[in-house]
């Protein structure tokens, strides 16, 4: 007689409910696909969910079977442990792919191709670090649902609460740093500081934000690198935005010219090439002398452009048009100026032949030298010898 509670019970009930799960697999995704001639997104849940949907209803079909027909006693708790373990897990990445499908689908409303992008860019912000935090407290709790699972955790008790209290506390100083990344990242996505597609210069590199997630942010250099940044440095370093409220810009070209360049016909040239391009966005165009030094004049050009990459490529155009220009005009072109001038003979010095025939000292070989010579030998007085004999006799 056929059993149900038997290992001949427990194939037949297990075949029944796996070939159940298969049917509910089939008729799901074929009704999906009927769905998906009239709209997108059924095919995408399909491919996002598939995989987990199948794992969670193999899970449950075996565990009705189970239920129903297993025949060892003895080890019904460790199956039922594990089942329950097994369905706590397919649960959760069932859980978590719907959740990334359904941002993605609202993501996928907010495109970036547009030029006024700054809703779509702020919402994808939003809505990326808002999906990385609900899988994250899906893993989190689904570990928990796992761990209580255990008995061993119920037995340890208060002594277990309270060193897992003091390990908490440990585990939270140690890892502040991540911590303070992970509030960074939660803060730039909702301070509107930085965004998805944002055009920021930082480190000196000029790039478009790609990527935020909780604990960095990636940024696409322009020749196709990727600067990988903490989320704290955005909210402790000063960086360039040059997308914050708009993407309009405005870009300088300077010119180191000649004196005789004229302004006025720079201003004429300048108004013809710009209707030769599309690149200009006809909001302003100046064209200036900011300094007249030295050799030469500086001429400054200001043009505005609808966003980076366009600004950059008008400053190009603009300025090869103008060196094609110059090129003509070779006047403007700067030039050294220097002054050659013969150097005049040197002039002789007027000396009468006596003066240049004796040396002037300081008692001799002029007439004050002489002169103060004598006021040191003139006053002593000198006698020849009849009158020293006359004076010794009348001594």
């Amino acid at each position: 007689m056929f059993e149900l509670k038997s290992w001949l019970g427990l194939t037949v009930v297990m075949s029944i409910a796996l070939i159940a799960a298969v049917v509910v697999a089939i008729v799901v995704a074929a009704a999906l696909k009927r769905i998906s001639r009239k709209k997108r997104w059924p095919a995408t849940l399909s491919a996002t969910v598939r995989a987990p949907f199948r794992v969670l209803i193999v899970v449950i079909a075996l565990w009705v079977a189970f239920l129903l027909s297993w025949p060892a006693p003895d080890s019904s708790e460790t199956v039922a442990h594990g089942l329950v373990i097994a369905t706590i897990a397919a649960a959760a990445w069932f859980i978590g792919a719907a959740i990334s499908f359904g941002f993605g689908v609202a993501m996928a409303r907010l495109p970036l191709g547009s030029k006024d992008n700054l809703v779509a860019r702020r919402r994808q912000t939003q809505l990326t670090l808002i999906r990385r935090l609900l899988v994250a407290v899906v893993v989190v709790f689904a570990a928990g649902a796992i761990l209580v699972t255990f008995p061993a955790l119920a037995t340890i008790g208060t002594s277990l609460l309270a060193s897992a209290g003091v390990a908490g506390i440990v585990a939270g100083l140690a890892a502040q740093s991540t911590l303070a990344s992970v509030f960074a990242g939660v803060q730039i996505a909702f301070s509107d500081a930085v965004r998805v597609d944002d055009v920021v210069v930082v480190e000196g590199e000029w790039g478009r934000i790609q990527e935020i997630t909780l604990t960095y942010v990636v940024v696409h250099i322009w020749d196709d690198r990727r600067l990988v940044l903490p989320s704290t440095y955005f909210t402790t370093t000063p960086f360039e935005n040059w997308t914050r409220r708009s993407s309009e810009l405005l870009g300088s070209i300077e010119f180191d010219l000649d004196w005789r360049v004229r302004p006025s016909e720079m201003r004429q040239q300048l108004d013809v090439i710009l209707e030769r391009t599309e690149l200009w966005d006809r909001r302003a165009k100046v064209l200036q002398v900011t300094e007249a030094v030295n050799n030469t004049v500086r001429v400054r050009i200001l043009l505005t452009a609808v966003d980076a990459p366009t600004l950059f490529d008008l400053r190009c155009f603009v300025r090869e048009e103008f060196v094609e220009w110059l090129h003509d005009k070779k006047s403007a072109l700067p030039i050294s100026r220097v002054q050659l001038v013969a150097e005049p003979a040197p002039e002789e010095p007027s000396v009468s032949p006596e003066a240049s025939d004796q040396h002037a000292g300081l008692f001799t070989g002029s007439a004050e030298g002489e002169e103060r010579a004598e006021q040191f030998t003139g006053s002593i007085a000198t006698i020849d010898a009849d009158e020293a004999e006359r004076w010794a006799s009348e001594r």
